[in-house]
């Protein structure tokens, strides 16, 4: 029996214990004010109590945690739980871990299936009939790949530091024929980052509609993976980013110039939800791997070369040319030259068994799915194996990296001659290696070797009724090469290297064109023509026909994606047969060289020395180095030179860094310019820690 006399339980302070919560949760580098747990996993509080310490038997206590507008234990948004002397797996729940006079140390613990959001966390004390409700404080909960019995569980922990906890990256650009590593700062940890990925959840559509159904549904990793793929862009709601792809970035920023996702979030944020300008294939999945990382679940940029876009769903890209091999309109179908998306890694318990693993997420606007830009989740084992018919957008993602490729040449007379490619789409599909800076080739992930019979069987499986017809066999083969590479401000020769397999000799004319492109296919001014009305080909015999690129010709028109199209469309004259090549090649821009100054210890200052030699036979304008980090810089930082940089003169600049957490970290640069724009570069710095 309670003594009528006994003093009520007051709770005096309460500690959620911020920093050894952050280590064992692996949240410590978060810059949130807010404790941040992950589910499925225990985390500390401690309670001091005014008067007199809490007693067994004598005083009862109860914990109530709920999240969202409307929080109810139906929804699962809502958990009322006593504490007790040990924790349950499968619900909310709480035990006493230690005490110490009027001190105590509570343990609590989520189910692995809990909604993940923003907490408030209250208590109830009573001794006897008498009892207080107390406000805790406030904490966010995330996914958590190092639970087994969560769904986004990631048995390796080289891979789960790599896709969850490293901020910055590498993302795959140029081209099949010249890969190029461009540097990225995910910050997903940086300030306020987990709070923005937050109010992105809240600003969805699915949640104004009902908000219950929007927060019950946020411990499904397959949910949350589909409203970030809709709401990175802004195509239908109040989305992050706004897409662009025709070289008019005046009233924004070019996509180009991006070198992380940290300062595009805090942008969005800060002005009221409005899109940022802009955004390109890269840049809207960079963000989409920022938000899903930070929220917990473990993702990853992917590239894929030669990447189709197939507005009709059947499988095959048309594309039309003239007769003197020029590009023409005619269907909406594209070849990009990369396009990436993200894959994030968790369990289909929708599906059957089997698509567990990764998931190609696409935030990029193509086209439509349930009525909204968006793509995915599509298992990659799924994409693999032409099981079309799941959950979700998996033909979309099949024929970017399946469909075959037909050229039809438009005659005069209105006929049109066909050439089948069937192995061109789909090519080095790309992402960064775990614990390194090296590219790492999944395409064996997505499509079995080309031509063999699994690949028949896979084609068979998805329905499609028929190959095209194979390219009718001429004898002749052409192919585009780069003997020297191509750097921007330098002429360079593209040749034509035809084999005739053939006992007799052909005669034929060779139309061999050169224009500005960008990555997604769009052709511009032309910037190298030949058109040889007698080319003979010497029986068994090769002929090479070399094109000269001029600086002249290209420099002032060449796009921010450093691309040039070469086309070659060879018609032998007796037989009218056609054959066509063509190649985008990658302008290769200068290279930025990063120096630092100064022992790299954590919170010591260092400087950055930054340099790149103008290639151009003009003067560089406005220039300016533009510098992240996350865990060195204190957000974007900008470096404007005052004085025009000669050719063959560096451009040059230093930049104050700070290291806040030891460990590795990039350091990622962009220079613009008024005519090289986007150039980046990186650099791999150790930050030693603080003596202990």
């Amino acid at each position: 029996m309670v003594e009528k006399h006994r003093l009520d339980l007051v709770l005096e302070t309460c500690d959620l214990q911020h920093e050894s919560n952050g280590v064992t949760h692996r949240t410590e580098e978060m810059g949130s004010q807010r404790l941040v747990v992950r589910r499925g996993q225990p985390f500390t509080i401690m309670l001091h109590f005014a008067g007199r310490g809490y007693e067994d038997g004598v005083d009862t206590l109860a914990l109530n945690v709920q999240t969202g507008p409307c929080p109810t234990e139906t929804w699962g948004t809502r958990s009322h739980f006593p504490v007790s002397s040990r924790l349950q797996a499968s619900a909310w729940s709480a035990a006493v871990e230690q005490q110490d006079g009027t001190a105590l140390s509570l343990s609590l613990c989520s189910p692995p299936d809990a909604r993940i959001g923003l907490y408030t966390l209250t208590m109830e004390a009573s001794t006897g009939y008498q009892g207080t409700s107390f406000r805790l404080g406030d904490f966010i909960l995330l996914f958590n790949p190092w639970c087994p019995e969560d769904t986004v569980y990631l048995e390796d922990e080289d891979q789960r530091t790599e896709y969850v906890l490293t901020q910055q990256g590498i993302i795959y650009q140029g081209s099949n024929d010249f890969i190029v590593s461009a540097p990225w700062n995910f910050g997903q940890f940086e300030d306020n980052m987990v709070e923005t990925c937050l109010l992105l959840l809240d600003t969805n559509p699915k949640f104004f509609r009902d908000q219950n159904r929007d927060c019950s549904r946020r411990n499904c990793p397959v949910y949350i993976g589909r409203v970030v793929s809709a709401m990175v862009n802004c195509n239908d709601d109040q989305g992050v980013l706004a897409g662009r792809w025709d070289n008019q970035y005046s009233d924004g920023v070019s996509p180009m110039s991006w070198i992380g996702s940290v300062e595009i979030l805090r942008r969005w944020s800060k002005f009221g939800c409005q899109p940022v300008r802009y955004g390109q294939c890269w840049v809207f999945a960079a963000v989409a791997c920022t938000v899903l990382r930070c929220l917990g679940i473990p993702t990853r940029v992917v590239t894929n070369y030669n990447s189709a876009h197939d507005t009709n769903q059947n499988l095959v890209i048309d594309r039309y040319l003239d007769e003197r091999g020029s590009l023409q309109q005619g269907s909406k179908d594209m070849i990009w030259n990369f396009h990436c998306w993200v894959e994030s890694w968790m369990a289909r318990p929708d599906l059957s068994a089997g698509y567990d693993g990764w998931q190609a997420l696409d935030p990029t606007p193509q086209e439509k799915s349930e009525g909204v830009y968006c793509c995915g989740p599509s298992p990659v084992k799924a994409i693999k194996e032409g099981d079309l018919v799941l959950n979700y957008d998996i033909p979309f993602v099949f024929t970017e990296v399946n469909a075959d490729l037909i050229y039809w040449i438009l005659q005069s007379d209105g006929s049109r001659k066909k050439t089948v490619h069937p192995s061109i789409v789909g090519k080095s599909i790309s992402t960064k290696g775990v614990g390194r800076d090296s590219r790492e080739d999944i395409t064996h992930h997505y499509k079995y070797p080309e031509g063999s019979d699994k690949e028949r069987e896979v084609f068979a499986k998805a329905k499609r009724q028929k190959r095209p017809v194979p390219q009718e066999e001429t004898g002749m083969t052409m192919r585009i090469k780069v003997p020297q590479g191509a750097n921007n401000g330098c002429d360079f020769d593209v040749v034509a290297a035809i084999h005739n397999d053939t006992d007799a000799e052909r005669q034929c004319r060779l139309m061999f064109c050169a224009r500005v492109a960008s990555y997604n296919g769009n052709v511009g001014p032309e910037c190298g023509m030949k058109d040889l009305l007698n080319v003979t080909l010497p029986p068994r015999g090769d002929k090479v026909v070399p094109l000269r690129v001029l600086y002249e010709k290209y420099g002032h028109c060449l796009t921010q994606d450093n691309v040039v199209k070469v086309v070659a469309l060879l018609v032998e004259y007796q037989t009218r047969e056609h054959i066509v090549a063509m190649r985008d090649i990658y302008v290769k821009n200068p290279d930025i060289k990063i120096r630092i100054l100064g022992e790299p210890k954590q919170k010591r200052k260092l400087v950055a020395e930054i340099t790149l030699t103008n290639p151009l036979a003009t003067p560089l304008n406005g220039c300016s180095f533009t510098v992240e980090g996350a865990g060195l810089t204190e957000g974007q930082k900008i470096q404007e030179l005052d004085c025009p940089v000669e050719p063959g003169q560096e451009a040059k600049a230093r930049v104050d860094l700070m290291p806040r957490q030891a460990g590795l970290r990039k350091l990622v640069v962009d220079f613009e310019s008024d005519k090289l724009k986007g150039v980046k570069g990186f650099r791999n710095v150790i930050i030693a820690p603080l003596p202990k």
